[in-house]
C-alpha cells in the first residue's frame, strides 16, 4: 500500500504508456527517443574528436548520424545505452529535483541546436524545431510541473522503449544493419553478443533508477505543498 500511495502517478503513466504503446498518440514520443539515440551518438563523436555531417530521423521511427573519426567503439555503443541514460536522468531529475523547468529548457535548446547544425531532411528538421520551441515555450511559461510531467513521460518512454528496441534490432533480428552489427564487424564478436551486453547494462541503469531514483515519495503535488514525505 505504501508503493501505491507514494508512487501512484508513475505507476498509472506507465501503464498507460504500455497501453496506448502501439497506437500513433505515442509515435512522437517514440520518434524523440529515436533522436536522443541519435543525439546521444552526436555527443559521443564530438567527445572523442570528430566531427558530425549530419543528423536526421524519420516518421517510421528510423535514424541516422552521419560522421567523420571519432572513437568508434564509444560512438557505435553510444546510441541505445547513451539515450536510456539520457531518459533515466531525466526520470530522476524530475522525481528528485526542482530543477525540471531549467532541464527541460536545456534539453529543448539542445534539440534546437543539433536541428540547426545537422539536419537537412523536412521531417527531421520540422520534428527537431517543433520539438525544442515546444520544450522551450513550455518551460518558460508554463507552471513546473509540466515540465516535471514532460520530463517524467520522456524518462519512462526511454526505459520502456531502449530494451525492447535493443532486443529488436540485435537479438530478434540480428541481421539488420544495427549498431551492434557494425560494432561485431569492426571489433569483433557477434551481433547478438552486443546485444545482450547491451541488454544487461540497460536493465543494470533501469534497476539503479528505480531503487536509487524514486524516494519515498514521487507524486506530483501542488506548488504550495512538498513532493516528498519528511
Amino acid at each position: 500500500m505504501a508503493l501505491l500511495r507514494g508512487h501512484w502517478q508513475l505507476i498509472f503513466l506507465t501503464t498507460l504508456l504500455f497501453a496506448l504503446w502501439q497506437t500513433p498518440v505515442v509515435a512522437p514520443l517514440k520518434i524523440l527517443i529515436v533522436y536522443l539515440h541519435e543525439l546521444s551518438h552526436v555527443i559521443a563523436i564530438l567527445a572523442t574528436g570528430g566531427s558530425v555531417e549530419s543528423l536526421t530521423v524519420n516518421a517510421s521511427e528510423g535514424g541516422l548520424v552521419i560522421s567523420r573519426g571519432g572513437n568508434r567503439f564509444l560512438s557505435l555503443s553510444a546510441g541505445y545505452l547513451g539515450s536510456l541514460l539520457l531518459g533515466a536522468l531525466l526520470f530522476v531529475a524530475a522525481v528528485r529535483t526542482q530543477a525540471d523547468r531549467a532541464i527541460l529548457g536545456v534539453l529543448g535548446g539542445i534539440i534546437l541546436l543539433t536541428t540547426v547544425f545537422y539536419s537537412r531532411e523536412p521531417f527531421a528538421v520540422g520534428f527537431g524545431l517543433i520539438t525544442g520551441l515546444g520544450m522551450l515555450a513550455i518551460a518558460r511559461f508554463l507552471p513546473r510541473d509540466y515540465s516535471d510531467l514532460i520530463l517524467r513521460v520522456i524518462g519512462l518512454a526511454s526505459m520502456i522503449y531502449v530494451p525492447y528496441d535493443i532486443f529488436s534490432d540485435t537479438i530478434q533480428r540480428s541481421n539488420l544493419r544495427s549498431d551492434a552489427r557494425m560494432l561485431a564487424e569492426e571489433f569483433g564478436g557477434a551481433t547478438v553478443m552486443w546485444g545482450a551486453l547491451w541488454i544487461v547494462l540497460s536493465l543494470g541503469v533501469l534497476a539503479l533508477c528505480l531503487r536509487y531514483g524514486l524516494g519515498a515519495d514521487s507524486n506530483i503535488r501542488p506548488a504550495n505543498k512538498s513532493r516528498y514525505r519528511t
